[in-house]
């Protein structure tokens, strides 16, 4: 069913908006994949604050012209599923993580930083933690050189207490 003139207006106008604020964006080809696990990858993407859309490709290359996107517009060819994500590598994350357990859905390319990224560009996107991963791991670098002081701090003073008590302990047997 084709769309009317004011539709497709209404089409750019939201994959546009989803564009401007959007960090990265994977297209992939869903062809033959069931609607039922089509369903269970949007759930999942939307649980992860991906936006998932399937689009005709001539609206999707005019909504994200003039934005950063624009690079993968040769890309955009057969029938793919658009996923745009606010965080960098939520998008690349839910899409390759799907690919693996259905041969159906094949990555097609990706961009993020104003450049394209091919098949194994969205898969290293994806292999990078989430940011309250790295955020985590930054907290335990951080920590660590304290840690280690308190611990060296903590031997020395358990090494000194030692010596101290033995001459308390000499007084008490000697009276």
């Amino acid at each position: 069913m084709s769309l009317n003139r004011s539709e497709k207006e209404a089409v750019i106008s939201e994959v546009t908006s989803l564009a401007a604020k959007a960090q990265t964006l994977v297209m992939a080809e869903y062809r033959g994949i069931t609607v039922a696990n089509m369903d269970k990858l949007r759930v999942n993407a939307r649980s992860n604050g991906v936006s998932l859309s399937v689009l005709k490709n001539t609206l999707a290359r005019r909504a994200v012209a003039g934005s950063t996107f624009e690079v993968a517009a040769d890309q955009m060819t057969g029938p793919l599923i658009y996923g745009f994500s606010e965080d960098a590598v939520a998008a690349a994350k839910v899409v390759a993580e799907f690919a693996k357990t259905n041969d159906k859905l094949v990555i097609r390319a990706g961009v993020y930083g104003g450049k394209v990224l091919d098949v194994e560009g969205v898969k290293q996107l994806a292999s990078i933690p989430s940011k309250e991963v790295l955020l985590a791991q930054l907290c335990g670098l951080l920590m660590s050189p304290m840690s280690r002081t308190a611990v060296v701090l903590g031997a020395l003073a358990a090494k000194k207490g030692e010596g101290a008590a033995a001459p308390a302990a000499e007084e008490a047997a000697a009276a």
